[in-house]
């Protein structure tokens, strides 16, 4: 191998630095071992430089605009350049606003909040929680879960095609499931959007951490995600996209920061003039750290390479399929079939096997963490699991609707920290607990499965 190939090969299999990866825990059976993350898609650990980014700027934290101290200068500049990072990682266009918000979830909320009157909303049953319910107080039509990604496309459109009356109009959909990983034609479902005079916003909460989202290229009229999904921090999310309709709604808090102009009218009211920037939706003292965190995680991986990041990650999903390939009580969940493509997200049952007793005896017996249940995306897994549902295993399953406790899922997931050992150490552990059992017992407690540890 020519020293060009060997290094180019290792910078295929070194995982980025995150926090969290000395930690140790113990086990149920005794000893300790180093924690496998593999909840990656819940919530990933921040990446070791972002942690330092923050660090480095704690000393000078300071309140941010309209502050005349050094310190507020400071941290005024490093939100708005934060602001013109996150612009530059999804590729923008000129226009767009880059607005600041909790999360995911918070700025579908945001964006339902600032719907035109008489909008439309469109969304497929497959969404997660975050993009499937904002819209409660919408025209909203739910799209059946598609089976291919061109049936996706043509469901869209014939939903777009009969909509009446004409008016505007909303699409919203995931870039990949958080239950399957599968990746969403999303260039296609915006140009069906587009033509039948629609806009779209894409969740991008499980796309962006694994794959280059661009604005511009994909031609989304927004964009959502959270910063924890992006290797930083909890607390801080992003909606970008078009202004327009941002601009013309009421602000989504009031509040200080909000408002540009307040003054006393003479019949004792208040006439507010609101700002008509991102800061219209960004009331109170902003997350600054937050956004400090989510600029980092996008300069890190921007200058990793995404590329690197695809190749090395798709190693590590054939690590995992192939691994149980001969293991017949495993069945993946898909909805585009096991060849489309995805991120690295992975659901999955055991026959004769509970969800919750499976993850917990990974976690227990080999220090694994993985989740298990319905992933907040309740139709779609039930979807997937309704016509084969489990065998109810020894331990109740985590919350759910009665009748429907054996309709639970595993689900591993993993992303640009994750070590090979940590994934090749679950292949390994999911053949034993399926070939020999669990080697110890566990009960249920306040619906989920634990360990027993009355005997010890």
């Amino acid at each position: 191998m020519s020293v060009t190939t060997a290094a180019a090969d290792r910078s295929v299999r070194t995982p980025l630095p995150v926090l969290g990866r000395d930690v140790t825990v113990p086990l149920v059976t005794g000893g300790e071992v180093g924690y496998a993350a593999l909840d990656y898609a819940a919530s990933a650990p921040a990446l070791q430089r972002v942690w330092d980014d923050v660090a480095a700027y704690a000393p000078y934290y300071g309140s941010v605009h309209r502050g005349a101290g050094y310190l507020s200068q400071l941290s005024t500049d490093l939100f708005e350049n934060a602001r013109r990072a996150v612009a530059g990682f999804l590729d923008c266009r000129d226009g767009d606003q880059v607005v600041f918000t909790r999360s995911t979830t918070d700025s579908l909320n945001l964006l339902a909040a600032a719907l035109p009157a008489g909008c439309r909303v469109f969304v497929f049953e497959t969404e997660h929680h975050a993009s499937l319910l904002p819209w409660r107080d919408a025209d909203v039509t739910y799209l059946d879960a598609p089976r291919t990604p061109r049936r996706a496309v043509e469901t869209l459109e014939r939903a777009l095609a009969d909509r009446e009356p004409y008016g505007p109009a909303l699409v919203c959909v995931t870039g990949a499931s958080n239950v399957t990983g599968e990746l969403w034609p999303v260039r296609e479902l915006t140009a069906a959007a587009h033509a039948h005079g629609a806009r779209i916003v894409l969740d991008a909460a499980q796309l962006a951490p694994h794959h280059p989202v661009s604005v511009t290229d994909l031609d989304v009229d927004w964009v959502a995600f959270s910063g924890h999904k992006l290797y930083a921090p909890f607390g801080s999310g992003v909606l970008a996209g078009r202004a327009d309709w941002l601009r013309a709604a009421e602000p989504y808090l009031a509040g200080g920061g909000a408002s540009r102009r307040v003054g006393r009218r003479a019949d004792g009211g208040v006439d507010v003039e609101w700002h008509d920037s991102a800061a219209r939706h960004e009331a109170g003292s902003p997350n600054v750290i937050g956004a400090y965190a989510i600029a980092s995680a996008c300069r890190a991986l921007t200058e990793a390479g995404f590329d690197t990041l695809v190749a090395r990650e798709g190693r590590l999903i054939d690590t995992v399929r192939e691994g149980l390939a001969d293991v017949p009580e495993v069945r993946f969940l898909s909805l585009f079939g096991d060849d489309a493509p995805r991120v690295g997200v992975l659901s999955f049952v055991v026959d004769g096997w509970n969800s919750s007793h499976f993850a917990a005896a990974l976690s227990a017996e080999y220090g694994i963490g993985v989740r298990d249940g319905l992933f907040c995306a309740h139709p779609l897994v039930r979807t997937l699991l309704g016509s084969d549902p489990q065998t109810q295993g020894e331990c109740g399953s985590p919350e759910a609707a009665p009748g429907e406790k054996s309709l639970n899922a595993i689900r591993v997931s993993f992303g640009a920290g994750t070590p090979d050992e940590h994934v090749e150490r679950f292949v390994t552990a999911a053949r034993e607990l399926v070939r020999n059992g669990a080697r110890w017992n566990y009960r249920t407690e306040d619906g989920r499965c634990v360990p027993d540890t009355s005997g010890a």
